[in-house]
């Protein structure tokens, strides 16, 4: 921080450094509440977690389904408990800064007692400097009312009495000045000592905030890998429940029994297997609320002459069940009694030829369910059956959130879909009510070629990348209605761009549009939920997916549009060679001007470097014949505006070098060249994240 920054000619110094250091109790009180704010949201989201977790406890327990409701009752208790943990942690941190908040407010006490000299050498220097104004003031008045009355020619009597005024405004000025010199000297040993102690007590300050921060950041990280376990074995546990073991639960716990039961003399119905001599029959003075049983009898496959058993066919299979006929259904007992008897004969067939075909035919022979169809939509019946059992389990999620932009141009349907995950904060359960939340990505791509120190000889080409980014909620939101809200949006501050590239698989546009500077697009619904989905399938990890929605080249102006201008010159002799870079930030590329991050420079140097001196230091590869530069970001606040050169003189022993062309990296983040946004049209959705950063592609510049 250091005094000299804070003296001034009204010495107003001591006030600032003084309400700085209060301000720093305010932001250690602001951080407090912030973690309490988000202990409250996580107590709020696990409490919602554990009445999610309780109703799955209370769903329906009959069907081959049931079991799978414990899967989801136990994971959802285990986020529930990452959650409470969480709080737990915040809760714990919260007493941590609030016992900081605390220490500080005593330190600050101490200070303000140990300070207190130097506010007083600081209104003393103030007061003593008005003074001394005040008394050069009169000094000079007085002085040249004693040369006018001189000049004018006035009695000795009024010259001398204003002789003595002019003596004493002498004396007392000259006084003032001592006074003003002491004052000041005392000031400036007392406010640079002060300085240092308010300098001081903000690093302290900084690092224990920072020190805070940590802890509450590897408290969520903590959290957030928690959470990818409990999906990871939520996702391992849907994956070993089979259909076959779903099957056998029920077998086990709904069996009737393997004994026929006895024939009773009672009148009975019987419903006619054709082709088949089985019977089910049941007495017409039987309760409806009594179990019913059944009894199913079919004849074994005759032998083939070989010695492999004949297997029935599909068609033969849907021949054979298609033309089982019973009397619908009119009472819930009598669906499950229809059901239970479809079940045990699809699964006879199953056994016989080998072949799953229990879920596809149930399928064929209630399509609807009776109103029971949500139990089933996460199974999608396959399009073909084979010998092999059917896999029915429906791609399931976890908390793995997108990180990377996928810049894949294809994004046809018959396509895999692109999709970039890493571990992150689970998304928030999405309703269909709800407006749903999208983030879009602009990323920016710009490629020179600069020709010696000819600003006509550059050649850029910039080009532009728009990923939208959806969270996994949003696809049961979208499958679960058949007419979701169309997403529009428009694309703004398009005068830059000289073409625009959109994806023709997902997005529509009007031609006809004649604004230059903004364009409208929007999605095929349909064919957006059917991509979404795909992803979801290839990656049912992941909880945010992200689309390629189209690509744009910007306009150029040769050098005016590049970040960074470069001008390279090369000297090469048989023993040494030298080489200089002249670089220029130009801000005048940029809508909004941002720093240059990660600034490298690579030269090759052929010609056997044997020593190599560089400023600033540059680091030699001698396997590769490369130097490479690092640079600090680079902006209009860097010295000279962003203005430079590198330097290097190599010496050889194999020369002359080859003047050769070198390459230049650099990114920046929150802006883009081509200065294009975008903004949601209607309503159903919202805009979480604007993402926006460009950076070099092939960068370079030869002499």
């Amino acid at each position: 921080m250091g005094g000299a920054q804070f003296f001034g000619e009204k010495n107003n110094g001591f006030d600032v450094l003084y309400h700085n250091m209060k301000h720093g109790q305010i932001s250690s009180k602001e951080l407090t509440d912030f973690i309490r704010e988000r202990a409250t949201i996580e107590e709020v989201y696990a409490r919602s977690m554990t009445k999610l977790a309780k109703s799955a406890g209370n769903f329906s327990q009959l069907g081959t389904f049931a079991p799978v409701w414990d899967v989801f009752k136990t994971s959802t208790e285990k986020l529930a408990s990452c959650h409470l943990e969480l709080v737990r942690k915040l809760q714990e941190l919260i007493k941590d800064v609030q016992k900081y908040v605390d220490d500080q407010a005593k330190v600050h006490k101490k200070t303000k007692e140990e300070v207190a000299s130097t506010n007083g050498a600081v209104q003393t220097i103030q007061t003593t400097g008005v003074a001394l104004q005040k008394s050069k003031e009169n000094y000079n008045a007085k002085t040249v009312d004693q040369e006018r009355l001189r000049k004018e020619g006035a009695t000795q009597r009024e010259v001398d009495k204003a002789g003595v005024k002019a003596k004493k405004a002498t004396e007392a000025y000259k006084g003032l000045v001592e006074k003003y010199a002491t004052a000041k000297s005392e000031f400036e040993q007392k406010m640079a000592e002060t300085a240092q102690k308010f300098q001081n007590i903000e690093e302290s300050h900084i690092v224990h905030m920072k020190d805070i921060i940590q802890s509450y950041a590897q408290s969520v990280d903590e959290t957030h890998v928690q959470i990818g376990e409990v999906h990871t074995e939520f996702l391992g546990n849907m994956e070993n429940t089979s259909v076959e073991s779903l099957i056998q639960k029920l077998a086990e716990s709904k069996g009737t029994g393997k004994e026929r039961p006895g024939a009773k003399p009672r009148k009975r119905k019987t419903y006619a297997f054709p082709g088949q001599n089985s019977f089910y029959s049941s007495s017409d003075s039987e309760d409806e609320d009594e179990p019913r049983k059944f009894r199913v009898e079919i004849k074994p496959v005759a032998p083939n002459n070989g010695t492999h058993q004949s297997r029935a066919t599909i068609d033969e299979l849907k021949a054979s069940i298609g033309n089982i006929s019973l009397s619908p259904p009119t009472t819930v007992r009598q669906f499950l009694d229809y059901i239970y008897l479809e079940f045990f004969t699809l699964a006879i067939y199953s056994t016989l030829y080998g072949v799953n075909v229990l879920y596809p035919l149930l399928l064929v022979k209630f399509p609807g369910l009776c109103g029971l169809s949500n139990q089933v939509r996460p199974f999608s019946p396959p399009k073909t059956l084979s010998n092999a059992s059917l896999s029915l389990a429906a791609p399931l999620a976890r908390a793995e959130s997108s990180s990377s932009l996928s810049s894949t141009a294809s994004l046809s349907a018959s396509n895999t879909p692109t999709v970039g995950t890493s571990r992150g904060p689970s998304p928030v359960t999405l309703a269909s009510q709800d407006a749903l939340p999208i983030a879009v990505a602009f990323t920016e791509s710009v490629n020179a070629y600069f020709k010696g120190a000819d600003p006509t000889k550059c050649i850029v080409k910039i080009t532009g990348d728009m990923t939208l980014s959806f969270p996994m909620g949003i696809i049961k939101v979208f499958t679960s209605n058949p007419s979701p809200a169309v997403l529009t949006f428009k694309l703004k501050s398009t005068s830059k761009l000289e073409q625009i590239l959109p994806n023709q698989t997902l997005l529509f546009s009007d031609p006809s549009q004649s604004d230059t500077n903004t364009k409208d697009f929007w999605f095929n619904m349909q064919a957006l939920t059917s991509y979404l989905r795909k992803a979801s399938e290839q990656n049912p990890a992941a909880s945010y997916y992200n689309v390629d929605i189209l690509k744009y080249q910007v306009s150029s102006n040769g050098i005016q549009s590049t970040p960074l201008n470069l001008a390279v010159y090369w000297k090469c002799t048989p023993t040494t060679t030298d080489l200089r870079l002249d670089y220029r930030y130009n801000p005048e590329s940029m809508l909004y001007p941002g720093p240059l991050s990660n600034v490298q420079v690579l030269v090759p140097v052929d010609g056997e470097v044997i020593n190599m001196q560089s400023l600033p230091n540059a680091v030699w590869n001698s396997e590769l014949n490369k130097s490479l530069w690092k640079l600090s970001d680079i902006s209009e606040k860097s010295d000279n505006e962003g203005s430079g050169s590198l330097r290097a003189k190599f010496e050889l022993s194999d020369g002359p070098s080859t003047p050769t062309t070198l390459a230049v990296q650099f990114m920046s983040e929150g802006s883009t060249l081509s200065g294009v946004d975008m903004e949601l049209l209607g309503a159903g959705y919202r805009l979480s994240l604007n993402k926006k950063r460009f950076a070099t592609g092939r960068y370079m510049a030869d002499c």
